[in-house]
């Protein structure tokens, strides 16, 4: 029994390319990638653990094609596994470009994104039998994904620039109550655009303000609302100016 055990570690630690290393290698960059593909698609990301079992597995069998086609066929044991390798990292990004949402000017699924491109270079380390490195690389991953965006959502790190719109239902000459307001929700002013319709005494307000994850919205839209007699407001991005 020992000695059978023995034999399936060596096979799979083996530099030369056996059934059972690849199968090993197959299956622990299944499970490698599929906790990656986990937590994006508890995210609502459109790359989930099938996508992301895929990919590593892809990699990993690459790298595999890599090392024993010249090992098989040219007799060299380590072979030249820097070819496949290359074209995986450059073909990845085509996946990683499907990932990135743009929409009006906000950019999604950039992390994502790099998340394939970290999965792919996981896939290739296994191929070469870096297990523990693998697995390590796999666990900073989820450290990233979970643990810091934790801490992000906590203290807040990172403003985003949007336009609040306010249409009005008279002509509007002073905005320092509405300064005041956002100032009351630390919410810098940045820019100021301002539309006046004569004919129906309207007015159409495009603050420009950076604002966190955290922002109360419905409290902001409220208050904004008492200043004046408000028709809508509405929260957009910067480019849809």
């Amino acid at each position: 029994m020992f000695d059978f055990i023995s034999q399936i570690v060596h096979d799979v630690n083996s530099i030369e390319v056996t059934t059972a290393s690849s199968l090993y290698k197959l299956v622990l960059s299944l499970l490698l990638g599929s906790i990656v593909g986990f937590e994006r698609k508890r995210k609502g990301q459109s790359a989930g653990v099938r996508t992301f079992a895929l990919i590593s597995m892809g990699a990993t069998l690459a790298m595999i094609l890599s090392i024993y086609v010249p090992q098989e066929y040219l007799g060299l044991k380590n072979g030249d596994p820097g070819r496949i390798a290359a074209q995986v990292l450059s073909g990845i990004g085509f996946l990683g470009a499907g990932a990135i949402i743009q929409m009006k000017g906000s950019v999604r699924g950039l992390t994502t994104a790099a998340g394939i491109w970290m999965v792919a270079t996981i896939g290739l380390a296994v191929g070469v039998g870096l297990y523990v490195l693998s697995f390590i690389a796999t666990l900073l991953i989820m450290f990233i994904l979970v643990i810091i965006e934790n801490i992000e959502h906590k203290i807040n790190v990172g403003s985003a620039s949007r336009i609040i719109r306010i249409k009005v239902d008279e002509i509007v000459e002073d905005i320092n109550e509405y300064r005041n307001i956002l100032a009351r929700y630390n919410i810098p002013l940045v820019n100021v655009f301002v539309d006046y319709n004569y004919a129906e005494k309207s007015t159409s307000l495009n603050l420009v303000v950076l604002v966190k994850d955290a922002t109360n919205y419905i409290a902001v839209f409220k208050d904004l609302s008492s200043v004046h007699t408000t028709r809508s407001i509405t929260l957009a991005n910067q480019i849809s100016i």
